[in-house]
């Protein structure tokens, strides 16, 4: 029988009984071309392109070995040119590809062109266009036929693939010296070196990966049952305030869809946390969360950086290189500082949110991508749309979901146990063996408005780790600014606390922060010296050190002067 007079009716055998099936005389499998897709993705989800790509090829030439073996002795063929041919059909009627022209002979000098590759296909569907040939199974597959047929060792590569936006699948097969050194590194997922190297590595990496977080997770868990045994903080965000539990709670529902979501709130609140919170309560937690400060970079880089560029699209872009979109695929990506893209990149990303899909710097095909998008910034949006800076259709294309961070002075009841996590951070990552803050120094931060929210508390709380001299923090630890603060009226949980109990501590504060002088104490608080001494005196407490005098006081001798200020001093 000739190559060519193959047929598929005749070589497929079925026993439905016995459960087999036969293809050429060898036990086949049918198995579904888009559930071989999903195998090629979980390796390469799972371990890496690398390994991925050597376990198929290998696979591919085993796969391709057999059946050229099963031809020769359900045929037996003397000529190596019916051989050729018939792997032609052979695949053909697998359906694994179809040779457009000349036969299936990589090894000669044209090479070989296939068409309705399923490997193309599959990678397609599941990856998007791919940067570099993706047919490793068929090259393979190829390899192995080949190499069995002429009884050299053949290794068959593309130069061309559909699965890169060619034509057409181009494979070209040349014995490993012929090659030499041009295609050395894609001949190595022939050898089992790379895929051992590539799971051990993976693995150990793995391993230490554990290893390393449980030891950190021990140590923080350690740290803050010391420092604050009571607090149970997700991602390192404290809501023990009205308005942080609002505000998780919405972050909560808001992740378990897939909506654009814009955090807005003052700089140092902490949006990025929220923004992490909304990914790992997401669907997508698994994937990738990466995190863009738009406002740092200048709008010809931030394309870029972005949607990525073509090798030779600018100076020094000497390969190509995905944008964050791409990197961020399957996961979340957190544009930080929105309000500061200028107008033509708001035209750009507003397309890429409404197409869902990307055009590298460079290029002329589009990419598409899956990525959640969230957006923060601490500018009010709404004065850019009416000053013309920020595009109102960006901004409600990003506004699907508003989350708005309180600052830390809305959010009192958060700012000690918030405090205290901080610090045992500090601690725990400059090993001191601080345990806490002293009385003082938690009041003290109650007092100071925060202006720089989060990001200022945790940067104190650094200073404080680091100047303390015993165990836990003093009040000279804290900064000059800190130190100096005066108590303004605060709602505690939600309670209304007594007019005259505010002022009591307040002019207290005040009278400390000037280390008992009445005299500037009163010109600070714009009263006369004679009211605050008898609010002094109402609270229990008379001038220090006779630094002051009522005024109604009579002027008098030293001698009586002395008396009087034995008499009202303060034991």
């Amino acid at each position: 029988m000739r190559a060519e007079d193959l047929d598929h009716k005749e070589l497929l055998q079925l026993d439905p009984e016995a459960g087999l099936i036969r293809f050429a005389g060898q036990r086949a499998l049918l198995i579904d071309a888009v559930a071989m897709g999903l195998l090629r993705k979980y390796l390469v989800d799972n371990f890496g392109v690398t390994a991925a790509r050597t376990v198929l090829t290998q696979f591919g030439f085993a796969h391709g070995w057999r059946m050229a073996e099963a031809m020769k002795a359900e045929f037996k063929w003397t000529s190596d040119e019916e051989w050729r041919q018939a792997g032609t059909r052979i695949h053909a009627l697998e359906g694994l590809f179809r040779v457009e022209s000349g036969g299936l002979d990589p090894a000669a000098p044209e090479g070989s062109t296939l068409v309705a590759s399923y490997e193309a296909e599959q990678h397609l569907l599941h990856f998007g266009r791919s940067d570099t040939p993706a047919c490793w199974t068929l090259g393979g597959l190829t390899s192995g036929y080949i190499s069995r047929i002429t009884g050299n060792e053949i290794y068959v590569l593309e130069d061309r693939c559909m699965g890169k936006g060619d034509a057409a699948c181009h494979l070209v097969g040349r014995t490993r010296q012929e090659w030499g050194q041009e295609r050395a590194e894609d001949l190595r997922f022939f050898d089992a070196g790379p895929l051992t190297e590539c799971l051990d590595v993976s693995l150990q990496r793995v391993m230490d990966s554990v290893k390393a977080a449980e030891r950190k997770l021990r140590e923080r868990r350690r740290a803050l049952v010391r420092v604050a045994p009571d607090i149970a903080e997700p991602l390192g965000l404290i809501a023990k305030s009205a308005p942080m539990r609002t505000l998780l709670d919405l972050a909560r529902r808001v992740a378990k869809v897939d909506s654009t979501t814009l955090i807005t709130g003052e700089s140092g609140s902490g949006k990025e946390r929220v923004a992490r919170l909304v990914h790992e309560e997401s669907s997508r937690a698994a994937g990738p969360f990466i995190a863009v400060n738009c406002g740092a970079i200048t709008e010809t880089l931030l394309e870029g950086e972005l949607f990525g560029h073509a090798r030779g699209a600018f100076t020094g872009a000497t390969q190509d290189r995905p944008g964050l979109f791409e990197a961020a695929n399957r996961g979340t990506l957190l544009l930080d500082e929105v309000g500061e893209v200028s107008p033509g990149m708001q035209v750009k990303l507003l397309r890429a949110l409404q197409e869902r899909e990307i055009r590298r710097v460079g290029e002329n095909k589009t990419r598409s991508i899956d990525v959640r998008i969230v957006a923060a910034t601490n500018r009010d949006l709404a004065l850019g749309i009416a000053d013309g800076s920020f595009r109102q259709d960006l901004y409600y294309r990003l506004k699907v979901v508003e989350l708005q961070v309180p600052p830390l002075r809305e959010r009192r009841d958060d700012l000690l146990p918030l405090a205290r996590v901080l610090l045992a951070d500090a601690a725990l990552r400059m090993k001191r063996p601080i345990v806490g803050l002293a009385p003082s120094a938690a009041d003290q931060l109650l007092r100071y408005s925060w202006p720089g929210n989060v990001r200022e508390l945790e940067n104190v709380m650094e200073r404080a780790v680091a100047l303390a001299r015993g165990n836990r923090v003093e009040l000279e630890d804290l900064p000059e600014e800190v130190r100096q603060a005066v108590p303004k009226p605060v709602l505690m949980n939600g309670v209304v606390r007594p007019l005259d109990e505010i002022e009591k501590e307040y002019i207290l504060s005040a009278l400390a922060l000037n280390g008992g002088n009445q005299t500037h104490t009163a010109e600070q608080l714009q009263i006369g010296s004679a009211t605050l001494y008898r609010k002094l005196k109402s609270y229990g407490k008379a001038a220090q050190n006779g630094r002051a005098r009522a005024p109604s006081e009579p002027p008098a001798s030293a001698e009586h002067s002395r008396a009087k200020r034995n008499a009202n001093s303060i034991g």
